[in-house]
């Protein structure tokens, strides 16, 4: 069951100046119950995580959302994304419909879509160096040079194989379509909870992508001489040093979409999204 929301956080991406104009409009026209601002505002944050929302907003694409998801998912607040982006396999209502979609929410006519997170560790002997949550991917592999990296992997706690490659992506369904997609591996629908295993410019060794159980254990353990990074949804490049592990399991949070459409949308925008590349027409 959802409930008619009453207090609004609106979030904008603050590399798109249409996106900070439009949350300002939004919050104005929600009322005295809602604020907004860039997400990368820090007094903003602290706001939403001392006195927590019903309803998180996102003007932006998918990387609003994913940034949207880091936020709102150990909250428990709900995202509804607007699309200010290009693809938009996140996002739930165009720029132009958002009064007529608002109205709805307001109302209670929406559902809440369930999204897996995975938990992400970089360890270096008996340390912890950093730990995330992971919405669509994890990237273990090469740096700046052009060298393809050995990754040990080991799935719940079993030698899989040893990857020459140029790195190796984990995923989540919803990742599926991102990074993953791009690499060659499969396309799962969003509520499944698996883990997606995806080698990039794999050279003599295992090139199939590997769909997990949501109760596996992911095991990357780096060998190389030169550079290595993991890089988390996308984020700045974390350096790894040799012998360095990442280990992943299925995060205990989850991500919550607000979702206007029908539970069967994700085919139908799946098809008009791969059918259409917003870029085809750059340099043109």
């Amino acid at each position: 069951m959802v409930r008619s929301p009453e207090r609004f956080a609106v979030l904008a991406n603050p590399q798109i100046p249409e996106a900070v104009e439009l949350a300002e409009t939004i919050g104005q026209h929600l009322g005295g119950e809602a604020f907004w601002g860039p997400l990368n505002d820090d007094q903003l944050r602290d706001q939403i995580a001392k006195q927590p929302v019903d309803l998180c907003i996102a003007l932006g694409g998918d990387g609003t959302m994913l940034r949207a998801g880091h936020l709102c998912a150990p909250l428990r607040i709900p995202i509804l994304g607007i699309n200010l982006g290009r693809f938009g396999f996140l996002t739930e209502v165009r720029k132009q419909d958002w009064k007529q979609a608002l109205s709805r929410v307001m109302a209670g006519d929406y559902w809440l879509e369930e999204r897996m997170m995975l938990r992400a560790e970089h360890m270096r002997g008996d340390k912890v160096l950093g730990t995330w949550e992971v919405l669509n991917e994890c990237f273990i592999g090469r740096g700046e040079l052009v060298r393809p990296v050995n990754l040990v992997t080991e799935i719940d706690g079993r030698h899989l194989t040893t990857y020459l490659a140029d790195g190796l992506i984990v995923a989540t369904a919803t990742g599926s379509t991102a990074y993953a997609l791009a690499a060659g591996g499969p396309i799962l629908p969003p509520e499944l909870r698996n883990v997606v295993i995806v080698p990039v410019a794999p050279h003599l060794s295992m090139d199939r992508a590997i769909v997990l159980h949501e109760g596996s254990s992911v095991k990357v353990e780096v060998r190389t001489d030169y550079q290595a990074i993991l890089s988390v949804d996308g984020s700045p490049p974390i350096l790894l040093e040799d012998r360095d592990r990442v280990e992943l399991r299925a995060a205990d949070n989850v991500v919550h979409f607000a979702r206007l459409q029908d539970p069967h949308y994700f085919y139908r925008n799946l098809t008009s999204r791969m059918n259409q590349n917003p870029t085809s027409q750059v340099g043109q």
